[in-house]
């Protein structure tokens, strides 16, 4: 039995919907642990936990943006998206992040574990959906 490549068999769209039901995940376990959370460790913890949870997130939206410019540039016939637009919007992202993270870590005296937790929703919902992929292919 010839052995082939399991990656071989997901299209663009499946990695795309993948990326998309992983960010819907992490926006529904941010929605369910924000307000236990805010009853359970008051509101600087929740908004630590939050900050986290929105950078993760945003990290799924900008590699959903690199794909779709790659994939554009790669397909025939398929107007290509400007690369600069999408690098540019990336590193001001990685930017923003790094200004919320000091900024969260300074200022606000929550525990950092929640930040921690917060930045690990989005491997968590990408481990998952991920898995859901490979098992379905």
């Amino acid at each position: 039995m010839p052995q082939t490549n399991f990656l071989t068999n997901f299209t663009e769209d499946d990695i795309r919907r993948t990326l998309r039901r992983a960010l819907m995940l992490a926006g529904a376990i941010a929605l369910v642990a924000t307000p236990i959370l805010w009853m359970w460790q008051g509101w600087q913890t929740w908004l630590m936990f939050l900050i986290g949870a929105a950078i993760s997130a945003t990290g799924i939206f900008e590699w959903l943006q690199l794909l779709s410019a790659m994939m554009s540039r790669m397909e025939e016939g398929r107007t290509p998206t400007p690369m600069g637009r999408v690098l540019v919007m990336f590193f001001l992202r990685l930017a923003l992040a790094g200004l919320l993270l000091y900024a969260s870590l300074n200022s606000l005296h929550g525990s950092i574990y929640a930040l921690l937790a917060g930045l690990a929703v989005s491997l968590f919902a990408l481990l998952v959906e991920s898995t859901r992929l490979m098992m379905r292919g």
